[in-house]
């Protein structure tokens, strides 16, 4: 598939052979959007980018045939996700900066999304964030445990080999 793009299309022939610097030029993008601050239009293009960009690869992981065929998966969560947190902190920057001015500082996507979530009352809002907060420490705690439970288990076998070794050479 990657030859059939190489062939059809010149953009495509330049994408494949430079993608190692537009990956430089999307980091250097996303470093520039937490020091650099931005507009609430240019917000709210970015966020709507990643929403969209965040559809597409849930599409596309549904509907791959084999895991192969999607096997740049990992990089494209790493980048999003980095994406996500310069957003983030764009957008805090602008609420942190702006938001006595009223509800449209930081931009019409984050002011729609809040109204969509809790109806525009502040007190909902609050008891869902506290939610949100037990929830990610849960969820966080539980997770950190099981991997120091596989780690412990992974591990324990070759420890206990070498405490063997030593044993049998003194």
């Amino acid at each position: 598939m990657i030859e059939q793009v190489k062939r059809s299309t010149f953009s495509g022939n330049i994408i494949l052979k430079n993608s190692d610097v537009i990956l430089a030029l999307l980091f250097m993008v996303i470093i520039g959007l937490m020091i650099i601050p931005i507009t609430t239009w240019m917000l709210d293009i970015f966020l709507t980018f990643s929403i969209s960009f965040s559809i597409i690869i849930l599409l596309i992981s549904v509907y791959i045939l084999r895991p192969l065929d999607f096997s740049i998966f990992p990089t494209i969560l790493l980048v999003a996700t980095i994406f996500r947190l310069s957003l983030e902190v764009a957008a805090t920057r602008l609420i942190l900066l702006y938001g006595y001015t009223g509800p449209d500082a930081a931009g019409t996507v984050i002011k729609s999304f809040g109204k969509f979530a809790v109806g525009g009352d502040f007190a909902v809002g609050i008891v869902i964030f506290i939610i949100f907060i037990v929830i990610n420490f849960l969820v966080i705690t539980k997770g950190a445990t099981r991997v120091a439970e596989v780690s412990a288990r992974a591990f324990l076998p070759d420890s206990i080999f070498f405490l063997v070794a030593v044993l049998e050479t003194k």
